[in-house]
């Protein structure tokens, strides 16, 4: 798709995308607060186009975020992220200005959406509307999710170990299911192949047994035709798309069915009929994003199964290749005793790469994360800055600086999760008022949410502010060629340090000093539209320091459209801030910018030195 084409696509969904038989659209919303020129038309539309996300301007999109939220699993506030509407505006506002996200993935229950068979519940899709919109009033894109794990709740019983989300009491009323047990368990994924229960229900529903197939594209094609027609056409062009199901997985294999012809024949059949009902329901412009086989990147040998879609051809604009990543390693407590290192997973990430490029699209790592308590919470520190520099770069830190041209594309991703609750639910496990969980995310004994409520109701972080809130392209007015991001996290006192800038660049080293930096090189679109990037709160415009070839500059100014690094809220009224960068027109040659919170004032000479010493180190990487 060409630039031009995706500006007009933007303009188009705004004329013309909304009209349906129920009707128009509720009628248009004024921008959104701290809107700047070029917004609205940035925010009009999200597309894939040469294996990217690009908005309403051309420029290269990157998603990060978060899961909202497990909260969805749960029985307490009915299948909903959020017992009202203002909590999940407190939510939305903490996300963006405390963990940095712009987007999220939105869990949605199908138990809830068609509780009775064959009846769409429309309170239950207008409260998960309303909610899904706080999120977008606060300038965060979104993409739906149908969310199931061991296919459904009603699978167990009120003394059985484990509980399970997803698929209504009548989809399992429906099949004669033996009574649930996982036998010798430790976690509860390993329900997923060791559940008899678990493991016919999912056969059945990837079978159509029942009709039951047939019935949750039913269910979502009207559920996706509620949210386009209840939302504002503002809104709805922030719904970057939809996951039509979570973690998908056989159940069981049929004779001579193996994982890799499993998600060829059966699989991708039915991701082709979810588009079909996403095009039904309005969504034509937005991507499905598409999950392989749960267990196609597992990174324990025996849990392994082969997939990535590998059979599927040019998934091209109309999809995006998702997935998640664990450490199953470090997770277990046996397979791995120490703790993340440098470049632990840019093997693991950059697979994720290679299946979206050789597929013809992007992609999205819609879950990832670790427990944040328990017997391996100690690795949580490192794993989580692992993962991260991977999403950022295919590189590792030690080695970045001397070969940054194979950094990759900067990789979309959303964390799991961030639940206000945490550590205040108040959930009956599978209706049993003698199991009564109120601490961690009250499932399955999990506890990775990254936020929760103070005493005083206020939302606060359970993780380093400067792990999570990071600097990252959000938009790009080209291409990112090359990033890093150097957070300077911590692993209890620890201070982690990753990716040092080399003593090759001395000026460059003194500038940055202890502080955080990043560093991004792109390759300009020759328009005049700014390329972003996300400023944490612990980059203060006071003491952020910019060294580009587009100037140099301490304590940027606010932003103008003839002023080339300046600092402007981000959309939403949330009090985020980004760093925006505007090359001249027509100009080709690759752009860097270093960004950094580690000088204090400083000196003319230095800035200058510091910017010949990358400009040297640019031309000669990226000749």
């Amino acid at each position: 798709m060409s630039k031009l084409r995706a500006r007009l696509l933007g303009v188009l969904v705004l004329l013309t995308g909304f009209v349906t038989a129920a009707g128009v659209q509720p009628a248009a919303a004024a921008p959104l607060p701290a809107s700047l020129w070029f917004d609205a038309s940035a925010a009009a539309a999200l597309t894939v186009e040469d294996g990217r996300f690009t908005d309403g301007l051309g420029r290269e999109v990157v998603l990060r975020g978060y899961n909202v939220s497990g909260e969805t699993k749960l029985d307490e506030n009915g299948g909903l992220p959020f017992a009202s509407v203002a909590d999940a505006r407190k939510s939305a506002t903490a996300l963006r200005a405390l963990g940095g996200g712009n987007s999220v993935r939105f869990l949605l229950s199908w138990a809830r959406a068609e509780p009775v068979r064959g009846q769409v519940d429309t309170a239950y899709l207008a409260a998960a509307t309303a909610q899904l919109g706080a999120f977008l009033d606060a300038g965060i894109r979104v993409y739906p999710d149908f969310h199931q794990d061991l296919y459904s709740r009603h699978l167990f019983n009120t003394g059985s170990w484990y509980t399970g989300d997803g698929a209504p009491k009548w989809a399992v009323d429906a099949g004669d299911y033996p009574q649930e047990s996982c036998g010798i368990c430790l976690f509860w994924g390993q329900n997923i192949t060791q559940n008899e229960a678990v493991k016919q229900a999912s056969h059945d529903f990837w079978h159509n047994a029942h009709g039951l197939q047939d019935a949750f594209l039913a269910t979502a094609q009207a559920t996706m035709t509620y949210i386009r027609q209840h939302l504002t056409t503002e809104q709805f062009a922030g719904v970057a798309g939809f996951d039509p199901y979570n973690e998908p997985h056989a159940g069981s294999y049929d004779s001579g069915q193996t994982s890799r012809t499993w998600e060829r024949d059966v699989l991708w059949p039915f991701h082709v009929q979810f588009r079909a009902r996403m095009d039904a329901a309005g969504w034509q412009a937005k991507p499905a994003f598409v999950e392989p086989n749960l267990f196609w990147n597992a990174n324990i040998d025996f849990q392994k199964q082969e997939g990535g879609l590998l059979d599927v051809g040019t998934l091209g604009s109309r999809y995006v290749f998702n997935t998640h990543f664990y450490d199953q390693k470090a997770i277990s407590g046996v397979f791995m005793w120490g703790k993340a290192a440098d470049g632990q997973y840019v093997t693991d990430f950059g697979k994720v790469r290679d299946r979206a490029s050789a597929t013809g699209t992007t992609a999205v790592v819609s879950e990832f994360g670790h427990p944040l308590t328990g017997s391996v919470s100690d690795k949580a520190p490192t794993v989580l800055k692992a993962m991260y520099q991977a999403l950022d770069s295919r590189l590792a830190g030690s080695t970045w600086w001397s070969n940054p041209a194979a950094s990759g594309p900067v990789l979309s991703g959303s964390q799991w999760q961030w639940d206000i609750y945490n550590g205040r639910h108040h959930e009956l496990m599978n209706g049993n008022p003698d199991k009564l969980r109120t601490t961690g995310d009250a499932w399955n004994d999990e506890d990775l949410s990254a936020v929760r409520l103070d005493d005083s109701g206020t939302a606060v972080l359970r993780q380093d502010a400067r792990l999570l809130d990071r600097v990252y392209p959000g938009a790009t007015a080209g291409t990112a060629v090359a990033f890093t991001y150097e957070d300077r996290s911590r692993d209890g006192s620890t201070t982690l340090t990753w990716n040092p800038v080399p003593s090759t660049l001395p000026s460059v080293s003194q500038l940055v000093g202890s502080g955080q930096y990043s560093l991004l090189v792109w390759r300009s679109d020759g328009t005049s539209t700014p390329t972003e990037l996300h400023l944490p709160a612990s980059f203060p415009t006071s003491s952020t320091t910019v060294v580009s070839d587009l100037g140099t500059t301490a304590a940027p100014p606010s932003y103008t459209r003839t002023t080339p690094i300046a600092v402007a809220p981000e959309p939403g009224g949330t009090g985020s801030r980004r760093l925006l960068l505007t090359a001249a027109p027509g100009t080709a040659a690759p752009h860097y910018a270093l960004v950094t919170n580690g000088a204090t004032a400083p000196s003319t000479a230095l800035l200058a030195a510091a910017r010949t010493e990358l400009a040297s180190w640019a031309a000669a990487k990226f000749a």
